[in-house]
């Protein structure tokens, strides 16, 4: 499916906009009308913990409610969050749209919010329906972030590296930078970095239909064009830096920054939120090569995030409040003064105030033909975590058995697909 308008709102200039009274109740359950309202964090880095904190903080200010915020590691809230959601979850959740709030939709463990999204403004349809599981709203997205090929402009200026536009390109750019003792950053210690490189081999060498099929459990594994993907992978080993099941992407972050490699396949937050801000004028950015021309660098992968209502929240009234007043363009604006590492989802948000990389993401995003969300958002949760995770580690430390890699995956993707959610 082509979601070439997906996000095309973000990226158009707006002025600051008034805040409509949303502060009023709008649903009604467990803890009637409390004037507390937990939310489970997933925002553990000091840069978007401290923009929440803030976003949070004028809520309160203008709700004269309180907001208890519940902030666990980023990864670990990710591995657990069916027993988080399935136990005593907070109020509001942070979490992503896509496939990853729809699995849980199907699962009957979040609650439908479309009584607020009725109040909404600025939200294009497609946004809408990255919200929507079988016609209900159950997600308020907050912004998004591109992936690409970052670096610093200063190192790129010094050693005289050019942006690559192809992967024969992007091979010679890594290549040099080997020579020049300066390695590609890489990391997959966390377990999902690394899937951002195998998505975007897949849609730039087999496309955005061929993609989506795969991650949907649509087409085998074993299919050469998979195989494909993982041979060019190869190629590009040799230039990485050593270690990669040992380095966090904090680590890898911080090598960007101190010049020790070079450049690194990340989402916009990842390099920025590792350097100070005094440098971030320094980071840029360019979309992944091509690798098929009749595909050509279409596709971005563009994750969402937001908010959702946990079906085992103690007060869902309280909690639709908040996320009332977060889908507006204010709550928006005062997030991302604290994090320029995203991007506004809601054309109302004013933009005036966005650097160059916040436009120049915009932009890569409001052009592309298809908007893919992330490996582990685009497919089922389980195949993500049980099997992707570990083949793609094992992938890292053993490149050669391209066929024993495939074969496994097919088999277990097999017996994934064939269970039933939940």
């Amino acid at each position: 499916m082509s979601r070439r308008n997906l996000l095309r709102g973000a990226a158009v200039g707006a002025g600051a906009v008034t805040l409509p009274a949303l502060l009023t109740a709008c649903g009604s359950g467990p803890g009637g009308d409390s004037k507390t309202v937990t939310v489970g964090s997933n925002a553990s880095d000091a840069v978007p913990k401290k923009a929440f904190a803030d976003a949070f903080n004028a809520y309160e200010k203008e709700s004269k409610k309180t907001v208890k915020v519940n902030t666990k590691d980023h990864n670990d809230f990710q591995e657990n969050i069916n027993r988080y959601l399935q136990g005593t979850p907070d109020d509001v959740f942070m979490w992503f749209a896509g496939y990853r709030m729809q699995y849980f939709a199907e699962k009957g463990l979040l609650v439908e919010i479309g009584d607020v999204w009725k109040k909404f403004t600025g939200f294009s349809q497609a946004l809408k329906d990255q919200s929507t599981h079988a016609g209900k709203q159950y997600f308020v997205p907050y912004y998004y972030y591109p992936w690409a090929v970052f670096h610093r402009k200063s190192l790129f200026e010094k050693q005289g590296y050019e942006q690559a536009k192809t992967w024969d390109d992007f091979i010679a750019l890594a290549k040099k930078m080997s020579k020049d003792g300066i390695p590609v950053a890489f990391c997959d210690k966390d377990g999902w970095p690394a899937m951002g490189t195998f998505d975007y081999i897949n849609l730039r060498a087999n496309g955005y239909d061929f993609h989506k099929s795969l991650m949907a459990g649509e087409e085998s594994w074993t299919d050469p064009k998979v195989k494909n993907v993982f041979d060019l992978w190869r190629e590009l080993m040799p230039y990485y830096q050593k270690g990669a099941l040992g380095r966090t992407w904090e680590e890898a972050g911080q090598g960007l920054q101190q010049r020790r490699t070079g450049m690194a396949v990340f989402g916009m937050p990842h390099p920025g939120s590792q350097f100070p801000e005094s440098e971030r004028e320094d980071i840029d950015f360019f979309a992944f090569p091509e690798i098929d021309p009749q595909f050509g660098q279409d596709a971005v992968e563009a994750p969402i995030d937001g908010f959702l209502i946990a079906k085992k929240s103690k007060n869902v009234t309280a909690a639709k409040d908040l996320l009332t007043w977060l889908g507006t363009p204010q709550a928006e604006d005062i997030y991302l003064a604290g994090d320029p590492n995203n991007v506004a989802v809601n054309e109302g948000a004013d933009t005036s105030a966005y650097t160059a990389l916040q436009k120049k993401s915009a932009e890569l995003v409001a052009g592309a033909q298809q908007i893919s969300q992330f490996l582990d958002r685009d497919t089922r949760p389980d195949f993500a975590s049980t099997v992707m995770i570990k083949a793609i580690q094992d992938f890292i430390g053993n490149p050669k058995d391209v066929d024993g890699l495939c074969n496994s995956i097919e088999r277990q993707k097999k017996t994934i697909f064939s269970s039933p959610v939940g």
